[in-house]
């Protein structure tokens, strides 16, 4: 049996600042009037995979509502509160979202930004989905992501990888995904095994 990695999902609760993990792909916070309170919005790439990450958000004691952005596409919202300040302080700069200095990707922050922004690639890999609205945090999350062990490649939408989502980091080959799936641990309920990263391998007795 596999020993349980120590950035794994499965390693320690969920916490808030795990939130991140939306802010690594499509999702935004802003600070409100004196900055004492702030609020998260992501948009969902995949409306059916709102109930699972509302559920996570819960357990960490934030609420997210379903929301549509002016475009139209399915989003999640919380409220403005106190407890996102110290997450806004750390993604943002101004008003512009920017990737912390020394970001450290673990199994739970990518665990929320595959559930909320990634899909599989269809080559046996797992393509995570960016801020098309940000594309400074882009080098800034793919350094992160090599630190953590997934070096991965980065899609233009004109790829045709991304479909209407945006750009995304796309990890592949076998080490790779092996890491990736120890990191996030299993799927969550209700999302398919299908959709969620797979490592085809061997099995270790």
């Amino acid at each position: 049996m596999s020993q349980l990695s120590l950035f794994s999902a499965e390693a320690r609760p969920v916490r808030v600042s795990d939130l991140a993990g939306l802010l690594c792909g499509p999702g935004q916070i802003v600070r409100f009037g004196t900055g004492d309170t702030a609020r998260l919005t992501t948009v969902l790439p995949d409306p059916d995979r709102a109930p699972a990450v509302r559920a996570v958000a819960a357990t960490t004691g934030i609420r997210l509502e379903p929301a549509t952005t002016e475009s139209g596409a399915a989003a999640l919202r919380t409220a403005f509160r106190c407890d996102l300040v110290a997450l806004a302080r750390q993604w943002t700069r101004g008003a512009v979202k920017a990737v912390p200095d020394r970001f450290q990707l673990d199994g739970p922050l990518l665990r929320l930004w595959a559930l909320a922004a990634g899909r599989p690639d269809h080559r046996g890999g797992f393509l995570l989905f960016l801020d098309p609205h940000a594309p400074e945090t882009h080098q800034p999350l793919i350094a992160a992501a090599t630190r953590a062990g997934l070096p991965p490649a980065r899609v233009e939408p004109v790829d045709g990888e991304c479909g209407p989502s945006g750009p995304a980091l796309r990890i592949s080959g076998t080490r790779r995904m092996q890491r990736l799936v120890e990191l996030v641990g299993p799927p969550p309920i209700g999302v398919p095994a299908a959709a969620w990263p797979r490592y085809w391998g061997r099995s270790e007795a």
